[in-house]
């Protein structure tokens, strides 16, 4: 087992008001800490949906574990074949190369507290995605960029017969 010792040297300190906002409900990511800013520590952050909404399609990770922990509401969290619930102050970590995906509970809201690590740059990524919604690139454009992100797609039977 080899140890990651990240490399930076001030805390890391964002506040609230402060975090880039990507989205809107029903789906809100605030970008809180990149990669960059933690010495390679971690990515994280935070994900409110609202009324079932979608999270994540189901992707895996090969170098990052992903931690979700649910500040409130109720979400499913696709780890491998197995669909779990998860309410206020549960924790769930998906190591890496495990297929995972996530959403709010149908009919419920889900505020979701979101760890890669170690981590990964993934703001670009966040934009992209906003930009896919806009309508300014396509969805299948996140193909060309999965590997830069280290966000791999897969389907999922377990997780469309749940999401349906």
């Amino acid at each position: 087992m080899s140890l990651f010792v990240p490399k930076f040297d001030e805390s890391v300190v964002v506040r609230e008001a402060e975090a880039e906002v990507v989205g809107r409900a029903p789906t809100t990511v605030r970008l809180l800490a990149d990669s960059s800013s933690t010495g390679g520590a971690l990515s994280t952050q935070r994900v409110t949906l609202t009324d079932g909404a979608d999270g994540a399609a189901p992707h895996w990770h090969d170098n990052s574990a992903e931690m979700f922990f649910l500040l409130d509401g109720a979400a499913e969290v696709l780890s491998g074949d197995e669909v779990l619930t998860a309410g206020p102050g549960d924790l769930v970590v998906v190591p890496p190369g495990r297929p995972h995906a996530f959403a709010a509970v149908p009919g419920a809201d889900a505020d979701l507290l979101i760890v890669l690590t170690p981590g990964v740059e993934r703001f670009e990524y966040f934009r992209h995605l906003q930009r896919i919604a806009l309508g300014e690139v396509t969805r299948e454009s996140l193909l060309e960029v999965q590997e830069l992100y280290d966000n791999h797609f897969l389907r999922s039977t377990a997780w469309d017969a749940r999401r349906g």
